[in-house]
């Protein structure tokens, strides 16, 4: 899953993004609240961590516009003030959670996951995904080969996560890039191939397809 982080703070929010890498996410950042509404309006981001004291424009108006302009995407409010009439405030401009700085790591973590697991639930989505003798929870973050269990990393299981949910599709190379690895990734492009090649070693050498010019496909079949 992709997550966008608005937060001036550059310290706090190149620890945060840290910290969601390595759970998993594809985490992109910016620092202004014009930038952050731009980046959150392209559609691409399954949640928002919105600052509200923002230069540029803050918090309140970027989630308030978001919302005028039709966009559901979960907003996890963050800000250095406390009270309620604060977190009314953010809460009415279409804020789905609010966090008071300073805040704990776990629970900001808790929080996501949270949201997420709400946004799928609503969406009815369940998460979890059964294909022959493969099955993968995505709110567990497990994976089962038949019986037995199967250890991924973090992105492992996020490469997967792009083909289980759209099992039997092609799935361009270029779209596992951008929802695993963050839109500031520029390293090798081939290092999708090196994830699904671990991926085949620890499923199944035929489970994943390559189809020339075109992405991968998870197969269905047993």
């Amino acid at each position: 899953m992709r997550l966008l982080i608005v937060e001036d703070e550059k310290r706090l929010a190149v620890s945060l993004a840290k910290g969601l890498t390595a759970e998993g996410y594809a985490v992109d950042v910016v620092h202004d609240g014009l930038e952050g509404l731009h980046r959150a309006g392209e559609g691409v981001y399954d949640l928002v961590i919105l600052d509200i004291m923002l230069p540029g424009l803050n918090g309140y108006r970027v989630c308030a516009a978001l919302r005028a302009a039709g966009h559901d995407v979960p907003i996890l409010m963050l800000t250095a003030k406390d009270g309620e009439y604060d977190e009314a405030e953010g809460l009415d401009t279409g804020a789905d959670d609010y966090l008071t700085k300073p805040f704990s790591y776990v629970v900001l973590v808790a929080r996501v996951k949270a949201l997420l697991r709400r946004r799928g639930q609503g969406a009815g989505a369940s998460p979890v995904h059964v294909h022959g003798d493969l099955r993968v929870d995505t709110g567990a973050r497990r994976v089962f080969l038949g019986e037995e269990e199967v250890t991924l990393t973090a992105k492992e299981f996020a490469v997967l996560e792009q083909l289980v949910v759209r099992a039997g599709q092609v799935v361009p190379k270029a779209e596992i890039l951008e929802h695993v690895w963050d839109f500031a990734y520029d390293g090798d492009p081939n290092i999708v191939e090196v994830y699904v090649s671990a991926l085949r070693r620890k499923l199944r050498a035929g489970l994943i397809r390559t189809v020339r010019g075109a992405g991968y496909r998870l197969e269905t079949g047993r």
